[in-house]
């Protein structure tokens, strides 16, 4: 899956769950400042990550995520194992 593909599924996850537009998931995007989640929506993101890959997230993987990009390159990680 290439950085596209997953920023596109991305997209529609984070308007279908929280309702933001997709043109604001850029891969600069804030998850907390620009995006307006908090940390009961990062859970939620967390699971439909593992809807979308099949993997388990462990959370302390997820600590770190701040923007959409580090979101794409966590989906990465899970796919590689």
């Amino acid at each position: 899956m290439t950085d596209e593909e997953i920023l596109s599924r991305l997209r529609i996850i984070l308007h279908d769950t929280f309702e933001i537009e997709p043109e604001r998931v850029t891969p600069e995007a804030h998850l907390f400042e620009e995006l307006d989640l908090d940390s009961i929506d990062a859970v939620d993101l967390a699971i439909q990550l593992q809807r979308m890959t099949g993997k388990r997230i462990k959370s302390e993987d997820f600590k770190n995520v701040r923007t959409v990009s580090d979101v794409v390159a966590s989906v990465h990680m899970l796919l590689k194992d």
